[in-house]
């Protein structure tokens, strides 16, 4: 067996049961679509960012539309590694760019099924992590993981970075924390994690020497009680020092140029997204939206699912704390929380900007994992079922933006 095998063995019945929610979610699309007179295969590779992704991976970038009111909707605003990859699979295979973004969508999203299973397994276990992978799957707003979008190739970048930390990658979990941040502006989540937990585990760090002179190295990972093998201190050091160094690169690297492109130095930018109208203001702008809801009693209803729905992320993160959730899991999950939430971009789009915070799910798949095998498999097939329907219903109506 190799050691690839083994844990592809492990992770199995989670990918399985991830590919079977998310056949469903596409066969109630396609029943769903060719019912209404539209095309399922449109509205998962054609419509809103997709577009705008598959014209970067066409034309590069330099796109842009003027709206009457004055707003810039710039191709700049979108990170460039997704497009990237369309690229790349229109150059090495007859596939189009629109579906070649569906197809890197696709293979990420069962990525990032994986790595969702490790962290989780990780930390609370086999079936913890199975029910992990089934609850990210069955998301309300699951479909999206199947579109020509970023969100599944962000979320396994992340994952696995993630689990790099967790078991003392650290040069692997900055490479890939690069790369998250060459994939959405999220990417800052990531890179918080590494960073703030490569400094914890240094200031944990401590090393004891006895009188025979064997040592006792904790590295965050394991102990090790063999002069022979005990690492020296810089080879401690460095390998978190490079995984530190190279986390923020990707991020920071498509920033300044976009900086230089537009003229307007390392804030240009924060300009392009103000041109979407899209901004962090701490939440006001949301707070507002939620606010006009209780205008008129039909649409208070709304206001009241929206505040429940807040709450039950920050509830959800509370009980993640109290759980004793690894340190990363909790700066990466806070800062995509924070910048989904209290970002001033179109409304609808949170639900879809919270998906990789799955983190958030790992207290519900603790529960879950303490139910009958029987009774968990009625509940996530119910689940399953609800959520291949709202995702039909919500991209044959407005969508994801």
């Amino acid at each position: 067996m190799t050691d690839l095998e083994a844990p592809l063995r492990r992770a199995a019945p989670a990918l399985l049961g991830y590919a079977a929610v998310r056949a469903l979610g596409l066969v109630v699309l396609a029943v769903w679509s060719a019912a209404r007179g539209k095309s399922a295969h449109t509205l998962l590779t054609a419509r809103w960012d997709a577009l705008w992704y598959t014209r970067v991976a066409d034309l590069g970038y330099g796109y842009e539309i003027r709206l009457p009111n004055g707003d810039v909707h710039s191709n700049l605003a979108f990170f460039p590694l997704l497009p990237w990859l369309e690229r790349l699979m229109h150059a090495v295979t007859p596939l189009p760019y629109a579906d070649g973004g569906l197809a890197v969508s696709l293979l990420a999203s069962l990525a990032a099924a994986w790595g969702i299973f490790a962290v989780a397994e990780q930390v609370y276990g086999r079936r913890a992590g199975v029910c992990a992978v089934l609850l990210w799957a069955v998301l309300p707003v699951g479909i999206v993981q199947s579109m020509a979008y970023s969100e599944s190739l962000f979320t396994a970048l992340a994952a696995w970075s993630l689990y790099a930390v967790l078991t003392g990658r650290w040069v692997t979990a900055g490479a890939l924390a690069l790369l998250a941040g060459l994939t959405r502006p999220v990417g800052l989540a990531v890179v918080a994690a590494v960073w703030v937990a490569a400094i914890a585990s240094l200031v944990r760090e401590r090393t004891s020497f006895t009188g025979d002179g064997t040592s006792s190295v904790r590295d965050g990972t394991s102990f090790v009680r063999d002069r022979s093998t005990a690492p020296a201190p810089g080879a401690r050091i460095w390998p978190r020092a490079l995984g530190m160094a190279l986390a923020p690169l990707g991020a920071a690297g498509y920033v300044l140029w976009v900086g230089h492109r537009t003229g307007k130095g390392p804030l240009g930018y924060l300009d392009v997204q103000a041109g979407w109208r899209n901004g962090f203001d701490g939440g006001a702008a949301f707070a507002r939206f939620i606010g006009e809801k209780f205008t008129s009693f039909p649409s208070a209803l709304a206001g009241v699912g929206l505040i429940v729905g807040v709450g039950l992320v920050v509830w959800l993160y509370v009980v993640g704390v109290r759980q004793g959730q690894p340190l990363p899991l909790l700066v990466y999950t806070g800062v995509v929380t924070a910048l989904a939430l209290c970002a001033s971009s179109y409304f609808g789009s949170k639900p879809r900007l919270l998906t990789p915070a799955f983190p958030l799910l790992l207290p519900l798949a603790l529960a879950l994992a303490r139910l009958r095998t029987s009774r968990s498999a009625w509940v996530v097939g119910g689940v399953a079922v609800a959520s291949a329907v709202y995702g039909a219903f919500w991209l044959n109506g407005s969508g994801p933006p």
